[in-house]
């Protein structure tokens, strides 16, 4: 039996700070947009744009940016493998699906209905 290694990964100081920077980005882009009430809002969406730019920019230099990026390249790689029905088929299921939904709500409006006349009519006697 074959596992397969294990892989660690060690965030650096510098890998930190990168992440620090980018969430500090982040909060200036914010803090930045409000304390520039008074400019038009087109300096204000510039200056949100370009600082939420920097963040992602300095995210994506980390460790973990790298990580999201790989993650990312891999499912690309995982969905082209992926079989996909044909047309017929997926139409077919789907049928199934909207007949089985239609036969399930049936069956849960008749057990309302029918748990409501037990309760209400036979064990508590009230009539509408």
């Amino acid at each position: 039996m074959t596992t397969s290694p294990q892989v660690e990964t060690v965030s650096s100081g510098a890998d930190k700070a990168k992440l620090a920077l980018s969430v500090a980005l982040l909060v200036g882009a914010v803090v930045a947009f409000y304390m520039l009430g008074k400019q038009d809002l087109w300096l204000r969406v510039v200056a949100l744009l370009v600082l939420v730019a920097a963040a992602v920019a300095t995210f994506f230099t980390s460790e973990h940016g790298k990580q999201l990026i790989a993650f990312g390249r891999d499912s690309v790689r995982e969905v082209k493998k992926v079989v996909w029905p044909a047309r017929n088929e997926a139409l077919q299921m789907t049928g199934y699906v909207f007949a089985f939904v239609f036969v399930m709500a049936l069956f849960m409006w008749l057990t309302d209905k029918t748990l409501e006349w037990v309760l209400y009519d036979l064990v508590l006697g009230w009539r509408r």
